[in-house]
């Protein structure tokens, strides 16, 4: 396999403290990377920096064939560029209200990539289904439930051929009797060698789905390695005290 991402020295504050501190990793080419962490250890900055969302302050970043340094010059070409090679979904679906669900997914490849408009509504249409979602193309958003929206999500961010997907907590916004319904979604992607990065708490999620587990802590990468090692043995007593929080709350 080969890398799809790279990234170094990956430096971002906010105000006065470091949100990313020095952060090195790789994601290779149809593989699954599981983020988590607690709130506010930088999983989300991370994530937004993979798609230029969050500029970093420092270091570099390679997706697919395009490289940004951000310590360094760089042009809104180059950002456009780097951005188009990674699909983002969003925790709270950020679909338009206005325009029904085929128009939210063909958005993008009609007026960004500039694809014919027949092309991009048949994919639509095609990737709708497959999610469960045939009989909703014209629905608004607003007649969907969550799971629905964040299915769409999902289906716009792919609709865009993306080289990888960058899913920011995409269960953290339902009810629970509906993750279970986007998870398969994610799980069927994963299935089909789609590369993504994903940032979760459904560590059992994690578990299943992953090929790599990465734990951030204090805007470092605390622990990596395979989902066995990080979830069922970790090495660090940061990433023992994290998980036994969500397993035993009390």
């Amino acid at each position: 396999m080969t890398e799809l991402i790279h990234a170094t020295g990956l430096r971002k504050s906010f105000g006065a403290g470091p949100v990313l501190d020095g952060i090195d990793f790789a994601v290779e080419s149809g593989s699954v990377t599981a983020v988590i962490g607690p709130s506010g250890s930088g999983k989300t900055t991370l994530l937004r920096s993979l798609n230029a969302l969050d500029l970093p302050d420092a270091g570099v970043i390679r997706v697919a064939d395009e490289t940004v340094d951000f310590g360094g010059a760089y042009s809104k070409a180059d950002l456009a560029r780097y951005r188009s090679q990674s699909g983002f979904v969003f925790q709270n679906h950020n679909l338009f209200p206005h325009k029904t669900v085929i128009e939210n997914v063909v958005e993008g490849p009609i007026v960004v990539q500039k694809r014919p408009a027949d092309e991009a509504r048949a994919d639509a249409r095609r990737l709708l289904e497959s999610v469960g979602l045939g009989d909703r193309g014209d629905a608004y958003p607003s007649e969907l439930s969550g799971g629905q929206q964040q299915r769409v999500g999902i289906v716009r961010a792919v609709a865009l051929k993306p080289k990888v997907l960058l899913l920011d907590e995409p269960t953290s916004a339902l009810d629970p009797e509906l993750v279970g319904e986007v998870l398969r979604v994610i799980k069927d992607l994963a299935a089909e060698g789609w590369t993504m990065v994903v940032v979760t708490h459904e560590i059992e999620f994690a578990r299943q789905v992953s090929d790599q587990v990465l734990f951030i802590d204090g805007g470092v990468i605390v622990e990596r390695g395979a989902p066995t090692a990080v979830i069922d043995h970790p090495q660090h007593e940061r990433t023992t005290a994290f998980l036994r929080r969500l397993t035993d709350p009390l």
